[in-house]
């Protein structure tokens, strides 16, 4: 099954594809001073992920468009995102003679998400996924021969309509990019790059009207304009912000770094509220660089979609709390966020590490040889000659995990029911050296996000739409469309989905 690891993207691509991108320049002080002179018909914060289709379509209509970037390149998270999008009636399913339908893909994502997510956005991300998708193809967008598939590395679907560019993220903006050149080069589109949205412009009567900005030379200027599109993604580089919404820390720092936040605060400034937080579910299996919050990623194990467990899981007190081979991923990780910090410790034996197919992505050569060589240099690597010193060297009751594994190994040597229900048990824990893995929970998403409508438009608390002000992407709330699960496609097939259609209905009246 590919994924982020069978992306072939080297360094050289990246600064390809970031100069070519670099085609909408840094505008001098003057011209930039000039725009703010004219009135635009739509205004969008953050030229990513659903920013750039947002633009395209309302460019083509006819518009005036406006785009607003902090970053010094167009692109947002597609240059870190692995771009696995999902959708029913595609002209890659129809290829594979696969039938399915939007009732069927929400009905899947329901199921998934136990319900938790928005019906009313996720409705509109089902009817309309399929002919966003047909529309990358017909600009060039391809996927892997093998997709779409049921599953990648989440709770699987119910039929094949998950798929992703052999670039990840940058073969979907490989698609955007000549459409957004070909809008700046007819002057439908402008872009300021390295210029921050600091203020929302609102009228007596409540209406946004406009933007205040700072560019890179720290220039305050004003930008008046019919609507205002935040599409500036979410807060998952902001470690005190993520905390406060999600009630979580940021143990792992992963997102792309112009994450911080800046549309929840802004669309809170002028009525809006924000909502998700609560539905914060960690991912499962990373080992982290050190123990501050947050760190750096070192290592990623490969989940249950992926790999058939050999190890065992154990928390802080040494004691199993899950299954380990447990058919739902969804189920695991939500174990894990119960567990303190959600921390999780693989623990295993020599002949575990010889004979199973490996337990982490290969990143930078990582193999099951590297555990034995980290155990020796890497804090979160604990290598013993029996269970008790593994205990001890790992923080973990040493009694406690001597009872966990001698209840383990006996209900395997007798054919007994594992304690959890596990089926696939391959050997027991007991010949040394012996392994623990510290692993905690992450994620690149915030659940927390901006309230919205059906028409996108951001809402008060009472219901009643900010006129003029909408949002799309990350900055609506990872949870707004996936609920409290990772479903597959989630984060980036409705950024794109809703660009799309408010680019495509949003007026200049």
């Amino acid at each position: 099954m590919d994924s982020i690891e069978n992306i072939n993207f080297s360094k050289r691509d990246f600064l390809k594809y970031t100069t070519s991108l670099l085609s909408a320049t840094v505008l001098p002080f003057s011209y930039q001073s000039a725009l703010a002179k004219e009135h635009w018909d739509v205004i969008v914060i953050g030229g990513g992920t659903a920013g750039l289709p947002a633009a395209i379509f309302a460019a083509q209509r006819g518009l005036k468009v406006l785009i607003i970037e902090k970053a010094s390149i167009l692109g947002g998270t597609l240059f870190l995102s692995t771009g696995q999008i999902a959708g029913a009636g595609t002209v890659f399913q129809e290829r594979k003679g696969i039938k399915d339908t939007p009732d069927q893909h929400y009905e899947d994502i329901m199921r998934i998400n136990n319900g938790t997510s928005d019906p009313i956005l996720t409705r509109t991300l089902a009817d309309h996924a399929g002919p966003t998708i047909n529309w990358l193809e017909e600009n060039g967008y391809s996927i892997f021969e093998n997709h779409p598939v049921k599953k990648i590395a989440h709770d699987p679907f119910r039929i094949a309509r998950y798929q992703q560019g052999p670039m990840g993220g940058m073969s979907i903006l490989n698609v955007l990019k000549p459409i957004v050149d070909n809008e700046i080069n007819k002057g439908s589109i402008t872009v300021l790059l390295e210029t921050s949205a600091n203020d929302l412009i609102q009228s007596n009567s409540g209406d946004i009207t406009g933007v205040i900005v700072e560019n890179n030379k720290g220039d305050i200027l004003e930008y008046k304009g019919q609507n205002i599109i935040l599409a500036s993604g979410g807060c998952a580089s902001n470690p005190l912000l993520y905390e406060e919404l999600h009630g979580v820390p940021l143990y792992c720092q992963m997102a792309y770094p112009e994450s911080q936040g800046a549309g929840l605060i802004l669309g809170q400034s002028v009525g809006g509220y924000l909502r998700g937080g609560e539905k914060y579910s960690p991912l499962y299996g990373m080992v982290l660089s050190d123990n501050k919050a947050p760190s750096t990623p070192f290592a990623v194990a490969k989940n249950v979609i992926e790999r058939k467990p050999w190890e065992i899981l154990v928390n802080s007190k040494g004691k199993r709390f899950v299954q380990e081979d447990h058919k739902s991923i969804d189920h695991i990780e939500h174990l894990i966020g119960e567990q303190p910090s959600h921390r999780h410790w693989a623990i295993l034996d020599q002949n575990m590490l010889n004979q199973m197919p490996d337990m982490f992505y290969d990143w930078g050569g990582f193999t099951n040889e590297s555990i034995i060589e980290e155990s020796e240099k890497q804090n979160m690597f604990k290598k013993a000659d029996n269970i008790r010193d593994l205990a001890i060297k790992t923080g973990l009751h040493p009694i406690n995990l001597e009872e966990t594994i001698e209840s383990y190994n006996n209900n395997l040597v007798n054919k007994k029911e594992d304690a959890f229900g596990r089926e696939y048990r391959p050997l027991p824990i007991q010949n040394g050296p012996y392994y623990s893995i510290r692993m905690s929970g992450w994620t690149l998403c915030s659940f927390a996000g901006l309230s919205i409508n059906g028409n996108f438009e951001v809402i008060k608390p009472s219901g009643e739409p900010i006129k003029n002000l909408y949002a799309i992407g990350e900055v609506i709330g990872f949870g707004a469309t996936s609920g409290n699960a990772y479903v597959n496609g989630m984060g980036v097939t409705p950024a794109l989905t809703y660009g799309r259609l408010l680019g495509q209905s949003i007026s200049s009246s």
